[in-house]
């Protein structure tokens, strides 16, 4: 089995004070990672240890599929984050997306107002649906992989991705995730790559 977690694209303090050193470690080295240990000893022994894990998650189902899309979900969370990020996105494609979808402002309350509505543990998205940008939530380890969709951007909202910084206040975590956190050049590259 070659599964392996992504290094992080950036150091552990890089993105401070918007996210704190003690929260991108623990959910780094205990969840992110700890969904990738879980994963392999599922998957010891049998034949979808040899495929992707984009396969693996399209094929699977109960543990296996949650602690696979975890492990995907958590790598693209990292990615869509930079140290210094946020802020209303560039122009061109990725501006278009967002202008597609009302604007910044409408986006940017869209996306934080999809991430507090979500009950209990999931994920906020942009995607590319239908060759249109839509913001949607999804439960759980659930991923837009399993649809047509693709996704351009997530933002985690479990408790473990926002807690020690922001206590319950999921949104003040949409808030500074968006305006401080994003790569909009990882999402230009996921756009791109989606066409």
């Amino acid at each position: 089995m070659n599964f392996e977690v992504a290094p992080l694209p950036y150091a552990k303090d890089a993105l401070e004070p918007a996210m704190s050193r003690e929260t991108l470690e623990f959910h780094y080295e205990k969840h992110h990672k700890g969904y990738m240990t879980k994963l392999k000893s599922l998957l010891e022994g049998k034949p979808e240890a040899s495929g992707s894990l984009v396969d693996v998650i399209r094929s699977s189902s109960g543990a296996v599929f949650n602690n696979a899309a975890q492990v995907w979900n958590h790598t693209f969370f990292w990615e869509g984050m930079k140290p210094s990020g946020g802020g209303a996105p560039p122009s061109g494609d990725v501006g278009d997306v967002i202008a597609g979808l009302g604007g910044w402002e409408k986006f940017r309350g869209a996306f934080i107002a999809a991430g507090v509505a979500r009950f209990g543990s999931g994920y906020a998205w942009l995607v590319l649906d239908g060759g249109k940008g839509k913001i949607i939530d999804t439960p759980n380890a659930e991923t837009p992989l399993t649809t047509g969709a693709v996704p351009l951007l997530t933002c985690d909202v479990w408790e473990h991705a926002y807690y020690l910084d922001h206590r319950n206040n999921r949104q003040a975590f949409l808030e500074v995730f968006l305006d401080k956190l994003v790569s909009w050049d990882a999402v230009a590259r996921n756009l791109r790559a989606a066409k």
